[in-house]
């Protein structure tokens, strides 16, 4: 049981990694700098189908995370 935590652990942190990103936000480097354009706009298509599998990664990870300190 241990080693299928470790293993979908693994997994679920490398597709995190590549959904976050994948992610655009934008502005880069020069949002730190203080020339970030404030225009609101929604998210849709593809963008909002990574944002939602972000969420949804994050929380199986942070279960798995939780799953593998009660197993251990």
């Amino acid at each position: 049981m241990q080693n299928i935590l470790n293993i979908s652990q693994i997994i679920i942190a490398t597709l995190l990694m590549i959904l976050i990103l994948l992610q655009q936000k934008g502005a880069g480097l020069g949002a730190a700098f203080g020339s970030d354009s404030s225009i609101y706009r929604t998210k849709r298509g593809a963008e909002k189908i990574i944002f939602n599998a972000t969420i949804v990664l994050t929380i199986l990870f942070f279960l798995s995370a939780l799953a593998n300190i009660f197993v251990s």
